[in-house]
């Protein structure tokens, strides 16, 4: 008998399988998240394994029972973001209230193009931006959306600063005839600002980059010659953007003599904080961002600090009205005739038209724990990378790049008598893909000054001060099998 379309969509969404299936995923991970630090970081196999794990499974058929695999698989394949000794990249473990949310975020499956299709969302996303342009000091006629990672975001600020420095509408009229653009930028950016230059057409030479100091820092002193030798260059600067903080070494730009440079010359200051600007919640870390509420615009990933689910990305513009000049245009079948006439319609905002909601997750957040939680993991985790470089600084065999702003920490492993630096970058190579293996710590690398270091981003809230020092242990002996 041939199966019945009907009755195998009732059953695909059936409440009680769905109640069943829910229960036994949530039980899974509260198991997993319970017995998190007897695991390894990450269970390491080769490309062409893993994916026959998943190939083979879903050849296999599948069927009602497949989906309990599929979770035990994926939690074992995966590495381990809530292991206090994941010390990697800068992606946070989600807090559970945030990842219920995210469910909740994919069953309703809003789309927030236009209000109608979805209301409530809209209203949750307006509340959140409002609480990160407080957060920042923005100032009442501060307004912004969120957006699907720290390079959109960049790449929808600086179109909105296009706009508003050259006063042509590039939108509708085309870039033919207009000057040559640029930005100023530290070398240190985020390669998403040079990417965002080309997409605009600015070219190779749209992002004029400036070397930093001996802590990697802007110079605000080079920013004078910096913007006449591209006046020579036949160059119109219209942004400068600055670090809050720095993706490979974590450090912050001086943002106030930033500021006094941008407004002195008629310049957009664009902060990328996607992953420093959560140095604003913490009394004892906030100085670090001292002037970033006189910032044009500001990029924030709440995906970074903040400990939600990827992707949550602010982008907040002191001049609200800004958010919504960069994209605006005609639609009939979605859209009315301008983001004023209809500042509900979020799509006239940004580039995305099915717009995920992206606010609900830290909403809830902030509704269940309060901001107060958010502050106390920003301070502890920018304690716990003053913990890690002073136990480098005490240890003759290590070799500590800076000492850290955030919680970024970059460093080598320095052995007696390997002095080439050729050779020390290997050996920093060697070291981590020996931890990789490994699987019971988790770092990465990063060049910084031109030399390849070991790089940790603390941001694991039960990182303890027996995990750093189990760190620099591996390490060792990690160098000693070498």
């Amino acid at each position: 008998m041939a199966n019945d379309p009907a009755a195998s969509l009732a059953a695909a969404f059936d409440p009680e399988r769905f109640r069943a299936r829910g229960h036994a995923l949530v039980d899974l991970l509260a198991d997993h998240l319970a017995g998190i630090a007897a695991r390894p970081v990450l269970a390491w196999l080769e490309p062409e394994a893993q994916r026959e794990r998943f190939a083979s499974l879903l050849a296999a058929g599948g069927g009602e029972a497949a989906f309990e695999e599929l979770a035990r698989r994926a939690l074992e394949g995966a590495i381990q973001l809530h292991h206090p000794r994941f010390l990697g990249h800068q992606v946070t473990p989600p807090l559970p209230v945030a990842a219920l949310a995210e469910l909740l975020t994919a069953f309703l499956n809003q789309s927030l193009a236009v209000y109608e299709m979805s209301p409530a969302a809209t209203a949750i996303e307006a509340a959140v931006v409002r609480w990160m342009a407080g957060a920042l000091r923005l100032g009442e006629r501060a307004d912004g959306l969120l957006t699907s990672g720290g390079s959109l975001g960049n790449l929808t600020a600086l179109l909105a600063a296009r706009r508003a420095y050259t006063g042509h509408d590039v939108w509708h009229e085309g870039s033919a005839g207009g000057p040559r653009l640029a930005l100023l930028a530290s070398a240190e950016a985020h390669y998403s600002v040079s990417r965002a230059a080309r997409i605009m057409g600015l070219g190779r030479e749209g992002v004029v980059a400036l070397a930093g100091d001996e802590r990697l820092k802007l110079r605000p002193e080079a920013l004078g010659p910096a913007l006449d030798e591209a006046s020579r260059r036949g160059l119109t600067v219209f942004a400068l953007v600055a670090n809050a903080c720095s993706t490979a070494a974590g450090v912050y730009d001086p943002l106030e003599p930033l500021a006094d440079f941008c407004r002195a010359k008629g310049l957009w200051l664009h902060v990328d904080g996607a992953h420093g600007a959560a140095a604003a919640l913490s009394p004892r870390y906030r100085a670090l961002v001292r002037g970033i509420e006189r910032a044009d615009s500001v990029v924030w990933d709440a995906h970074k600090m903040l400990l939600q689910p990827s992707l949550v990305t602010g982008v907040l513009f002191r001049e609200g009205a800004r958010a919504g000049e960069t994209f605006s245009q005609e639609a009939s079948y979605l859209l009315g005739r301008s983001a004023a006439s209809e500042p509900h319609n979020l799509s006239h905002r940004t580039l995305e038209c099915t717009k995920p909601a992206l606010g609900l997750r830290l909403y809830a957040t902030l509704l269940v724990h309060g901001e107060a939680l958010l502050a106390d993991h920003v301070t502890a985790a920018y304690d716990r990378a003053r913990e890690l470089a002073a136990l480098l600084e005490a240890s003759p065999d290590f070799e500590l790049a800076l000492p850290p702003e955030s919680n970024i920490v970059c460093f080598r492993h320095r052995p007696p008598g390997l002095a080439d630096e050729e050779a020390l970058d290997a050996h920093q190579e060697r070291l981590r893909r020996a931890l990789l293996e490994r699987g019971e710590l988790y770092l990465v690398q990063a060049r910084v000054r031109g030399r390849l270091h070991l790089r940790t981003t603390l941001l694991q809230p039960f990182t303890r001060a027996r995990d750093l020092a189990a760190l620099l242990d591996a390490l060792r002996a990690a160098a000693a099998a070498i």
